[in-house]
C-alpha cells in the first residue's frame, strides 16, 4: 500500500477509537523498539513500558487502560495484538504462489484440484488426492494417496501428509511386523501446515485435522489423531497416535503429548511440557523442570529420584507417631 492510510481510515475499516491526530499517515507496521516515521506499533504488555516511552513510531495501538500512557496519536481498541495483526494484513497482504501446477510436480492418477490451487516445484501427489479450491502447496510437499485437503489450505515446503503411521507388532521371534496403515488424512478448510511437518495416515480410521488448525514447523502428528478446530501447535511438538485434541487449544513449542489421550477444548499446554494423562477441563497445564547451575541441578535431581523412598519414610514416621 504505497500511499499508506491515515489513522482515521484504518479505524473506519477495522474499528477502534482514534485519539490524537487522525490524519497521521501510516505506511507500515513496526515494533516499539524499531518503528520509525510512518509506522505504527502496538502496546499490550506493561513489561514493555520503557519501550513505549522511547518509541519513535508515528502512532500506536493500545487498550483503553493504556490510553493515557503516551501522547502519540493512537487507536484504542479491546485487543491491541489482534488489531495489530489486522493492520499488518492491510499493509502486507498474504502472498501465495500463482495458481497452477509446476512442471516439475508429479501427480498420480485421479488427483482432483479445485479452482485456484497452486502446486509448487517438486511436489508429489499420490493417487486419488483431493485438494480444495484456493489451496497452496509450496515446493517439495508430499501428499500420499487418498488424502484430502479442504479449501484455502496452506502447506509449506517439506511437509509430508499421509505417510504410514508407526504401527508395528512383535512376532514370536522378537521381530517387528508392519501393520498396514489403511486409513488416510483428512484436512479441513483454512488449515496451515508448517515446513517439514509430518501428519501420519490412520491405521484403520483417518487422521483428522479440523478447520482453522495452525501447525508450526517440524511437528509430528501420529496416526489416528484428531486435532480440533482452530487449535494451534507451536514448533517441534509431537503428538503420539490416537490422541484427540479439542477445539481452540494452544500447544506450546516442543510439547509432547502421549498416545491414546483426550484433551478437552480450550486447553493451553506450556512449552516443553509432557502430557501423559487425559485432560478433561479447560485451563493452563505446565510441566517444566527449570534450568539452573549444573551442580545444583544434579543435587535436586537426586532428591527427585528419591521422592518415592522419602514418601514411604514419612508414612512410616506418621504411623509411628500415631501409634506412639
Amino acid at each position: 500500500m504505497t500511499g499508506g492510510l491515515t489513522l482515521a481510515e484504518i479505524a473506519s475499516r477495522l474499528g477502534g477509537r482514534v485519539v490524537g491526530d487522525g490524519a497521521t499517515r501510516i505506511r507500515q507496521v513496526g515494533s516499539l523498539e524499531k518503528a520509525g516515521a510512518g509506522e505504527i506499533g502496538f502496546f499490550s504488555d506493561p513489561k514493555h513500558r520503557a519501550k513505549l516511552e522511547s518509541t519513535r513510531a508515528s502512532a500506536l495501538i493500545v487498550s483503553a487502560d493504556a490510553e493515557g500512557l503516551s501522547a502519540l496519536p493512537r487507536i484504542v481498541c479491546d485487543a491491541p495484538y489482534l488489531y495489530f495483526a489486522r493492520v499488518s494484513q492491510l499493509f502486507n497482504p498474504l502472498t501465495t504462489q500463482p495458481p497452477g501446477v509446476h512442471p516439475s510436480a508429479v501427480l498420480g492418477a485421479n488427483v482432483s484440484l479445485g479452482k485456484g490451487v497452486s502446486v509448487g516445484a517438486g511436489c508429489v501427489l499420490g493417487d486419488g488426492v483431493v485438494i480444495g479450491e484456493g489451496s497452496c502447496l509450496y515446493p517439495r510437499v508430499v501428499i500420499y494417496a487418498g488424502c484430502t485437503l479442504g479449501r484455502r489450505v496452506i502447506v509449506h515446503s517439506g511437509a509430508v501428509i499421509g505417510a504410514d503411521g508407526f504401527g508395528l507388532a512383535k512376532d514370536e521371534a522378537g521381530r517387528w511386523l508392519k501393520i498396514p496403515q489403511i486409513g488416510a488424512v483428512r484436512i479441513g478448510d483454512d488449515v496451515e501446515i508448517g515446513a517439514n511437518t509430518s501428519i501420519d495416515r490412520g491405521a484403520l480410521d483417518d487422521t483428522v485435522i479440523e478447520e482453522g488448525v495452525k501447525l508450526d514447523n517440524q511437528i509430528q502428528i501420529g496416526h489416528n489423531c484428531r486435532i480440533g478446530a482452530h487449535t494451534a501447535l507451536a514448533g517441534c511438538t509431537g503428538v503420539a497416535g490416537s490422541t484427540r485434541i479439542g477445539r481452540h487449544c494452544i500447544i506450546g513449542a516442543r510439547a509432547n503429548i502421549l498416545g491414546h489421550l483426550e484433551i478437552a477444548d480450550h486447553v493451553q499446554i506450556s512449552a516443553c511440557t509432557t502430557i501423559s494423562y487425559s485432560i478433561h477441563k479447560p485451563g493452563v497445564y505446565t510441566g517444566l523442570y527449570p534450568s539452573e547451575e549444573h551442580a545444583g541441578w544434579l543435587k535436586n535431581t537426586a532428591v527427585v529420584r528419591r521422592l518415592a523412598e522419602l514418601l514411604q519414610r514419612v508414612r512410616v514416621l506418621e504411623k509411628e507417631k500415631k501409634n506412639g
